[in-house]
């Protein structure tokens, strides 16, 4: 009800703001159509992603998945080893626990992880999970995943994440629960910060992102149609990866090899086969980033990573995928948007002398927090609903960044494409624990 009381105060400030501009009729009828374009996406948003419904657990479904084997993609390069090793101990808490995870070491620089590996090997023994830990010549995230499913070949499900991945205790078994339906090929979960608390850029990054996955990335799964898993945690049929595995290590772009964008690579083989859905009860923890300059960094590969696959879907979504109509209408959004706000911010005050009415800057407030109730949604063991209430109330702090930094780096990034390094951790891990966390629930 918030979100339908907020959007309709939305609705009412635009309006307000449009019958402001009455100083030229076909000016304002222009703006009046790209308004209503806009507003009709973001209602069709609104109603798609309310239509998500998490497949519930039952027990048909726990026999049917019990006998299935899984098993876990960690690859390794500098990471923190207090992440590590609070990711490998979530391993050991699932109410499903995996079948068998493999380490790779991808030619970390900054040590080789002897101790944790003798934990976790003597651990994963205790628990009846089969393991192994290999440390290779780097090669990138893909080369080290490949090397991964070398040493598996009798996985069912392939579930990838990073080395920073701490899964809630029922992770596993949530993410599992869609590949009941034979037509599902790969399930995202929801990622969110573990070090929330660190400092308010953390904060705003995971209000951010986890509004995204549950108003973008949401609607997308309630018709089967997740255009890019979440690397943190996402589960795939081990066919997907294992016949697709040439391609996935020999992606080239411009001439030049693909070191990122590997999570939207898979998503795209897997909706070549069939769904590709989200579970929104399968919780993910992930290190943000704690500076500006290493946030930088992390979404510049991503907005250069999601300008090749977008190249990629225009090649090889047909028009009766649902994929391709919803890839369609995220660009048609993303073109109006910036022609409105040129529009509003330049071509208004230079041509017409005419600055736009207050009232228009209400409404993209108003529907950040409108959408940004979801993340209300999910409720943490290791905070309390006030302080999420408070990083909530930090929206228009959110909505600014979006406006300013983010589409800078946005349009930089579609048109450095062609630069396709990593960019992250060459120098060792940018984010640290800095004391022992028990793993936190959702």
């Amino acid at each position: 009800m918030g979100i339908v009381v907020m959007l309709a105060a939305a609705a009412w400030a635009g309006h307000h703001a449009l019958s402001a501009f009455a100083h030229d009729s076909r000016t304002q009828s222009r703006l009046t159509l790209a308004w209503i374009s806009l507003f009709v996406i973001f209602l069709l948003q609104t109603f798609m992603y309310h239509l998500e419904r998490p497949i519930k657990l039952t027990p048909r479904i726990t026999r049917q998945l019990g006998e299935l084997h899984v098993a876990i993609l960690v690859p390794v390069y500098n990471e923190d080893p207090g992440y590590l090793k609070l990711g490998l101990e979530s391993f050991l808490r699932q109410t499903r626990r995996p079948d068998s995870v493999h380490i790779v070491d991808d030619g970390s620089t900054n040590g080789d992880y002897v101790d944790i590996r003798s934990w976790w090997e003597q651990a994963a023994h205790h628990a009846g999970i089969a393991t192994t830990w290999q440390r290779v010549p780097n090669g990138g995230k893909r080369h080290a995943q490949a090397h991964a499913v070398g040493v598996s070949p009798d996985a069912d499900i392939y579930i990838t994440c990073d080395s920073d991945s701490c899964f809630a205790p029922t992770a596993i078994e949530q993410a599992l629960i869609p590949f009941s339906r034979p037509r599902v090929q790969s399930v995202a979960g929801i990622v969110i910060a573990t070090n929330n608390r660190a400092n308010w850029l953390v904060r705003i990054t995971d209000l951010w992102f986890v509004v995204c996955q549950l108003v973008d990335r949401s609607g997308q799964s309630a018709v089967g149609a997740v255009m890019v898993n979440s690397g943190p945690l996402a589960a795939y049929r081990a066919a997907i990866i294992r016949d697709n595995l040439d391609g996935y290590l020999n992606e080239t772009f411009m001439g030049r090899p693909v070191n990122f964008s590997d999570d939207s690579m898979l998503t795209l083989y897997a909706q070549e086969r069939g769904l590709t859905v989200q579970q929104p009860s399968a919780i993910c923890f992930t290190a943000m980033p704690e500076k500006l300059s290493h946030f930088n960094r992390m979404y510049l590969r991503w907005m250069r990573g999601s300008t090749i696959r977008s190249i990629w879907r225009m090649r090889y979504l047909t028009p009766s995928r649902p994929a391709f109509w919803l890839h369609t209408m995220r660009w048609i959004q993303m073109v109006l948007t910036q022609m409105v706000t040129i529009w509003m911010l330049v071509v208004e005050p230079l041509v017409y002398a005419d600055m736009p009415p207050t009232s228009m800057l209400v409404v993209p407030f108003l529907i950040g927090w409108a959408q940004g109730l979801r993340y209300l949604s999910i409720i943490r063991s290791d905070e309390r609903i006030r302080s999420r209430l408070l990083t909530w109330l930090a929206m228009p702090a959110a909505i600014v960044l979006a406006w300013t930094l983010l589409r800078w780096l946005r349009w930089y990034g579609m048109a450095t494409c062609a630069k396709t390094g990593w960019g992250t951790r060459q120098n060792g891990a940018e984010v640290t624990l800095t004391e022992p966390a028990p793993t936190p629930a959702a």
